[in-house]
């Protein structure tokens, strides 16, 4: 095999970008053989964009049954993403997901195990890992030059989004539908993030949530978290779809330093002696450890999606290991249960692991509220340069 076969399920925002990175030839190690969508609509508006060599389907089983894919995209509501995850994985299909890797935790553990019987690969898409500044901030404090961990805050009120898109998807923004708002559509990525860069996971968590505050809709759209971790820590994370101008700023405080990532670029403010040992030490009443700025040097690449799907394709076909596992998707997905968990019922402390079968029937009694959405108008965005 030369080349990955593609098949993508979804053609809405996401699955209509990433068939332009093959278009573009984004991605030497593949092509699209195949693509899916319940939407006749959608599937015109594929084969309107140009002539290729590919099959269209309405059905994912059946795109599957068709023998034409060596691997999968997943680009549907969250909801169907273990689901169809887990057909494939049983058929030995390779599976790329897109985030969330699904709405719960319960239906994602399901999920994984079944990756974990398979023969074929499975992996996220958590394109915003390949992001330089990230991977550096990741290296610094594995290293152990930020010292012991103390803070940990992010806000990311960037993700502004107009009434106009949340009523093109009748899916959108429900409980029913998409299963959240912000945290699981916006800010999965971060919430992986907060992770995977700090290298500790929070052990309880509680979450401030408003519901349609900016906008008609039934989910959240405001977000304030308190974070805490076992090493003694806490964390604050801030996130909304109403704020403009928004913010990105992750900043990752230790008794050697502090790590401030804003507008791409990254600094570290690093003390000339540990503040714990300068605070024990030190004859002076006010004084403070000498601090240096630094800006790390990175490599300079960010991939984003991408890279991703051709580090899946690379992995597949021999030429080295999958950047982002699967089973990986959990994580993410508990952080995002237990801050909406707390929110539900005002703010109470949560911790993890959360209780999976608690997080399902609270979810479920709101789906069961859920407003059938009427009148929606379908509409295909562009998504490049939202990430």
């Amino acid at each position: 095999m030369e080349k990955v076969r593609f098949g993508i399920v979804g053609l809405g925002n996401q699955g209509t970008y990433y068939t332009s990175l093959f278009d573009d030839g984004q991605i030497p190690f593949g092509e699209v053989t195949a693509m899916c969508d319940v939407a006749p609509a959608k599937i015109k508006a594929m084969q309107a964009r140009g002539e290729r060599q590919v099959q269209y389907f309405s059905s994912y089983k059946r795109m599957l049954d068709a023998g034409l894919c060596d691997a999968v995209l997943i680009e549907t509501p969250h909801y169907h993403h273990p689901e169809i995850a887990m057909e494939c994985l049983k058929r030995g299909v390779h599976v790329l997901c897109d985030k969330p890797a699904g709405v719960y935790t319960a239906q994602v553990k399901e999920m994984n195990r079944a990756a974990a019987k398979s023969r074929a690969l499975f992996g996220m898409m958590f394109n915003q890992r390949t992001n330089c500044v990230y991977r550096k901030m990741r290296d610094i404090i594995a290293s152990g030059e930020i010292g012991r961990l103390q803070r940990v805050v992010w806000v990311i009120t960037h993700w502004f989004r107009s009434q106009r898109y949340y009523d093109t998807g009748s899916w959108r923004a429900t409980w029913n539908g998409e299963g959240g708002g912000v945290l699981i559509n916006q800010c999965p990525h971060q919430l992986d993030l907060v992770e995977w860069v700090v290298g500790e996971r929070p052990s309880a968590v509680r979450g401030f949530c408003s519901y349609g505050k900016w906008h008609d809709i039934e989910v959240e759209d405001d977000v304030t978290a308190y974070f805490e971790y076992a090493s003694g820590a806490t964390g604050v994370f801030v996130t909304t779809t109403g704020e403009a101008p928004g913010v990105n700023r992750f900043e990752i405080s230790g008794t050697k330093g502090r790590l401030v990532c804003e507008d791409e670029k990254l600094y570290f403010y690093k003390n000339a002696q540990d503040s714990l040992t300068f605070s024990q030490t030190t004859e002076k009443v006010f004084g403070t450890p000498e601090v240096i700025v630094e800006e790390p040097e990175t490599d300079g690449k960010n991939p984003q999606h991408a890279g991703i799907i051709n580090n899946f394709a690379a992995a597949i076909l021999g030429h080295g290991s999958l950047f982002v596992r699967g089973e990986e998707g959990i994580h993410s997905v508990e952080l995002m249960n237990a801050i909406e968990l707390s929110g539900w019922n005002g703010g109470e402390r949560i911790e993890l692991p959360i209780d999976d079968m608690r997080y399902k029937r609270e979810l479920d009694a709101k789906r069961a509220l859920t407003k059938e959405k009427k009148n929606v108008v379908a509409a295909v965005a562009d998504t490049a340069n939202t990430f």
